[in-house]
């Protein structure tokens, strides 16, 4: 996989996007906020190929001696995280709470190890190598951040202020956004994944919640008051999309709760969602999977499934999906 130059653009002053040419798992959007003095990214690509393409294309934009020296990572997800390790004397900022969402995740070398050797004709193997078999952690290594935080971190880059707030527990239990207020722009990291219909989307994927919480970042990136938001996956937004986002969400919380209250288990729940087909342009509706059964612990108080059990019941679904015919599997490719 390449980074296609012309998708590192401007979208303020001295501010510049990766938006990943397609859609898909672990295709995160990155940001790079330059000044003639230093340079912040925020959140960074999943693999070290990825990363060092990023960070060939950044460096292209910057001026003469000027280097990459801090990393903002939204949270503690590989796909935003683990490219950082390409920025070894980089300081690495996330919220305190990231640090314990990493612990529940494999390290790179797990998961590489994972998707090599997975059974590629069980549901989860076959879905691990379809999807995250075009990434290569062989040779990465664990990124954890250099800086914690809870509350509110003001940074300057040159001249410029970055706000960095950390979220209730939400998409996962450590996220936070950053508000460049010259730029008027926000990073929402993964409170948001966005579809257009110029460039449609993925359904989000929950991990913690509850989808209050999630509307309620969404609601605190409006309240800043920018024009520009950048979520985590998607195309970048303006006010009205985000607002649209949020009508996204506000459904899904409310049919979760109906069929909780009617009996009905996570699992058939997230099934009845997705087959009521209400967004039918978005991609990976398995992913409802994780969002409502996310949801159905608030409500329930249940616990936690591990990943590898919660992502089983992802790869069930999308291979129910295929045979059903709701969406044509695509080829299983790996690249070691």
């Amino acid at each position: 996989m390449t980074i296609n130059r012309a998708n590192v653009s401007a979208i303020a002053e001295d501010l510049y996007v990766w938006l990943p040419p397609k859609r898909g798992w672990g295709l995160a959007n990155c940001g790079l906020l330059a000044s003639e003095t230093t340079a912040l990214w925020i959140d960074t690509p999943y693999d070290p190929s990825l990363a060092g393409e990023f960070l060939a294309a950044s460096r292209r934009l910057l001026p003469a001696g000027v280097e990459v020296d801090r990393v903002v990572v939204t949270h503690a997800n590989g796909d935003h995280l683990w490219g950082a390790g390409v920025l070894p004397d980089a300081e690495v900022i996330a919220t305190r709470e990231a640090l314990e969402h990493i612990h529940w995740e494999p390290t790179p070398q797990q998961q590489h190890a994972l998707v090599t050797t997975s059974d590629p004709d069980s549901p989860l193997g076959g879905y691990l190598r379809e999807h995250f078999g075009v990434f290569d952690w062989s040779t990465a290594e664990a990124v954890r951040p250099d800086t914690v935080f809870t509350g509110e971190l003001e940074l300057t880059v040159g001249r410029y202020p970055v706000q960095i707030t950390s979220l209730p527990a939400a998409h996962t239990g450590g996220d936070l956004m950053v508000h460049l207020p010259h730029q008027r722009a926000v990073f929402t990291g993964d409170v948001i994944f966005s579809s257009t219909p110029e460039q449609p989307g993925d359904h989000p994927s929950h991990w913690a919640g509850p989808l209050e919480n999630v509307i309620g970042a969404c609601e605190r990136a409006l309240a800043t008051g920018a024009e520009i938001f950048v979520p985590g996956h998607g195309p970048v937004l303006d006010r009205a999309g985000v607002r649209e986002h949020i009508g996204y969400l506000g459904y899904v919380r409310e049919r979760a709760h109906a069929l909780q209250a009617a009996g009905i288990p996570a699992l058939d729940a997230a099934r009845r969602v997705i087959a009521e087909r209400r967004h039918p342009e978005l991609g990976l509706p398995e992913r409802l999977v994780l969002t409502i059964a996310a949801e159905y612990r608030h409500l329930d108080g249940s616990a936690a499934p591990g990943v590898l059990e919660a992502m089983g019941q992802v790869a069930l679904v999308a291979r129910e999906l295929a045979e059903d015919g709701a969406r044509p599997p695509r080829p299983r490719t790996a690249r070691n």
